[in-house]
């Protein structure tokens, strides 16, 4: 059983490595320097991090969380390359609407190519090529969770703003604009679920189409002090735009909920998600069309719809964490339970069998936290300075198996650090307590 448990003793626990040049006070974001401090990321270059162990396996749960919630609405996943072709960026005009965001190549043929920030060339092209599509065909929704490149003219921020990220697109098609709209409501309501399972406040804002283009657009905007955008929000009626959108005079109430009109208050925030209805922006250059039941071509109606994924967990970090200890939404941590034993040679060193029991014991009871218990196994250190790398890392639960459990009964230190409180359980209690923690 040993080798099958998760021991800090053989974990790569990565060093605190700052960028050349750069001081520990040069860094004002809380996120960048938590993720740096705790060995969660590593700078590679300006604007593109290593992802160590701990962020890919909260990375991982957090694709598996959007993974869920894209199937639900009929979403199916698609892997496209991140190499994308100049003829079809070019067919669309983006190639020099993009500007020097876009990352252009050439290969040994002198062949061009973009590193993709997203995939609307690439995916419509795909539709387009099917030329028996009809209407119960319909809807297509395609998405995926690939590496983005954006050519950032100031990256900062860590992995809030990067010239390469972690990004979930879905690109969707419909056979008429009220399916789109249908198909745009059920993704916007999909999100709205992803964050509340994330436990993050996001408010949906009436944003800027850009360069996507499109009709009709909203950005998924949590409110945080280091956010580079602004919207401005009503806190009564949730009506919410971005400031480039909206004018700057109180509007009126859609709902009629709010007499005179809106209490608009600016609130700065990170964009973690966009929607965007396209129409047929793209379907009608590319010619993604179906046959409908009159026997006429008509173009499909599209959507294409973004997670900042990367983002998502740097923002999420930089809104739940204290300045010195990093705390996760519950649903991603990258281990949900730490089990601290006595130090070596301590009057309670004979209890690390004991911790290991429990180990054992959550496993073979509690199956939803498989893969989700870590023993800090670093006998040679003492409880408390293990303790406090666990909190500082933001283990949700951490369990000491300490002098206590020498009693009768045996009595177990609790440690939950999203409440930041301590009690003495025993190991019913403890067992019972194991049994409520939420995974996905």
């Amino acid at each position: 059983m040993t080798n099958l448990r998760h021991c800090v003793s053989r974990m790569f626990y990565p060093s605190p490595v700052f960028p050349s040049g750069a001081r520990l006070s040069d860094i004002t974001c809380k996120s960048q320097k938590l993720m740096l401090e705790t060995g969660l990321i590593r700078q590679s270059s300006p604007g593109t991090f290593h992802l160590l162990p701990f962020a890919v396996k909260a990375l991982e749960k957090l694709s598996c969380l959007i993974d869920t919630e894209m199937e639900n609405i009929g979403g199916q996943k698609v892997a496209m390359p991140s190499v994308g072709s100049a003829s079809l960026w070019k067919k669309s005009s983006r190639w020099t609407t993009m500007g020097a965001e876009l990352f252009k190549l050439q290969d040994r043929h002198n062949t061009e190519f973009c590193l993709s920030p997203t995939h609307e060339e690439a995916v419509t092209d795909i539709i387009a090529a099917e030329t028996t599509l009809t209407p119960r065909n319909f809807p297509i929704r395609l998405y995926q969770v690939t590496t983005k490149f954006r050519d950032e003219p100031r990256p900062r921020y860590g992995l809030l703003r990067g010239r390469e990220f972690l990004m979930k697109d879905m690109y969707t098609f419909d056979t008429s604009l009220d399916a789109a709209r249908d198909t745009y409501q059920a993704v916007c309501g999909a999100y709205h679920r992803i964050f509340q399972k994330l436990g993050l406040q996001v408010i949906q804002a009436v944003g800027d189409s850009g360069l996507i283009g499109g009709d009709k657009s909203h950005e998924f905007i949590l409110p945080a002090d280091v956010g580079e955008d602004t919207i401005h929000h009503c806190p009564k009626c949730g009506l919410a735009a971005n400031t480039e959108t909206s004018p700057g005079e109180s509007p009126t109430c859609p709902q009629n909920l709010c007499k005179p009109s809106c209490e608009v208050t600016q609130k700065k925030g990170i964009e973690v998600g966009h929607t965007f209805l396209l129409g047929q922006k793209y379907s009608e250059v590319f010619d993604a069309s179906f046959t409908d039941q009159f026997k006429k071509k008509r173009n499909c109606e599209m959507g294409c719809y973004g997670l900042g994924v990367s983002r998502i967990l740097a923002a999420a970090i930089e809104v739940l964490s204290s300045d010195q200890e990093v705390r996760w939404p519950r649903v991603i941590a990258p281990y949900q339970v730490c089990i601290i034993p006595p130090k070596e040679g301590s009057k309670e060193s004979e209890l690390l069998r004991l911790a290991e029991q429990i180990y054992d014991e959550i496993v073979a009871t509690t199956p939803h936290l498989k893969g989700d218990v870590l023993l800090d196994d670093r006998l040679s250190q003492t409880i408390g300075r293990r303790l406090k790398d666990s909190q500082k890392i933001g283990h949700p639960t951490i369990v000491i198996v300490g002098k206590q459990a020498l009693s009768d009964p045996a009595k177990f230190e609790l440690h939950c650090t999203e409440t930041n409180t301590t009690k003495f359980v025993t190991k019913s209690e403890l067992f019972n307590y194991l049994k409520t923690i939420p995974i996905l």
